[in-house]
């Protein structure tokens, strides 16, 4: 079951949705501005996350005009690079790509990769780690094609 009603008050699903994404930005904001990062992550989370709810206000827009609509994997693209909790407001004001399982889920991946993404960087030594990462796979890569070429 999706809702509860108490009181006269519906708190469902996309409440405690919307309230993880507001304390999700509340927190990354306080650590913007408290130099434990740089001040520019939370500018990007909330002008991605912006972007992302103007983005399904038009796509509901279009929906309901019958006109051209945005793709899905442009809305999980904007998610996953930091839109997902403008999504999430979205998706509740709008009641906008909430019930399509298939959005639901891919969209869900979008946010478990981002905020891994997100804490991953947040790590001691992490950009150096994913650099000597992607020097150690060009290298394999590099190595694979020329075996291929001979």
């Amino acid at each position: 079951m999706d809702r509860e009603e108490t009181s006269g008050l519906t708190i469902g699903w996309g409440f405690f949705t919307m309230i993880g994404a507001t304390l999700f930005l509340s927190c990354v904001c306080a650590f913007g501005f408290s130099d434990t990062m740089s001040p520019v992550i939370p500018c990007v989370y909330l002008g991605a996350s912006m972007i992302t709810y103007f983005a399904y206000a038009k796509d509901k827009s279009a929906a309901k005009d019958g006109a051209w609509r945005t793709q899905e994997k442009t809305l999980h693209l904007f998610s996953l690079m930091g839109g997902w909790p403008g999504a999430i407001l979205a998706q509740q004001k709008f009641r906008h790509k909430t019930k399509k399982v298939s959005f639901r889920s891919a969209f869900w991946v979008t946010v478990m990769l981002n905020c891994g993404g997100f804490a991953w960087f947040l790590m001691p030594n992490s950009v150096e780690k994913t650099v000597g990462f992607i020097d150690a796979l060009l290298v394999t890569i590099q190595l694979s094609l020329r075996q291929i070429a001979f």
